[in-house]
């Protein structure tokens, strides 16, 4: 698990005054995939149509281009509004499967100071149980933070 503590000094320091919404998601995705060893996946899907998910910035292998609101953990954090803690990928229906050694996944939703829904932030690991509620609740925390004034 992170350091929350370094982690949330680290990214307020490198995000101060910034509003764009990708150049945040690339430097959250970049500190946070480097601060939690157990992401072997970790980035954003944006939202750039009606119930539509398209690739952001991210760190590790490739990720699946498009997700619909209607498919997979990705999918359910956008269309719910709620984090997925996701402990056995394998028993979660409709996983969308972008990486085959995927075994556990968190995806939490990111909200502007607006209530605009921005995307999703996703992490995936190759080890089962990977992600707690600490993550849910710190990263909810941080996120909410980082996206207020983003656009």
């Amino acid at each position: 698990m992170p350091d929350y503590a370094t982690l949330t000094q680290s990214l307020h320091a490198l995000c101060h005054g910034e509003n764009d919404a990708v150049a945040l998601m690339a430097t959250i995705a970049c500190e946070l995939h480097h601060a939690h060893e157990l992401s072997d996946w970790t980035g954003f899907y944006r939202v750039t149509a009606p119930e539509l998910l398209k690739i952001g910035p991210y760190q590790g292998g490739h990720g699946c281009l498009v997700i619909p609101f209607s498919r997979g953990v990705c999918g359910a954090a956008a269309r719910t509004g709620q984090a997925q803690l996701v402990p056995d990928v394998d028993a979660f229906p409709d996983h969308i499967a972008c990486a085959s050694s995927t075994r556990s996944e968190l995806v939490l939703p990111v909200w502007n100071g607006a209530g605009k829904l921005l995307g999703v932030l996703d992490l995936d690991s190759n080890t089962p149980d990977a992600f707690t509620e600490t993550d849910v609740s710190e990263l909810t925390r941080l996120l909410g933070d980082l996206f207020l004034d983003a656009a």
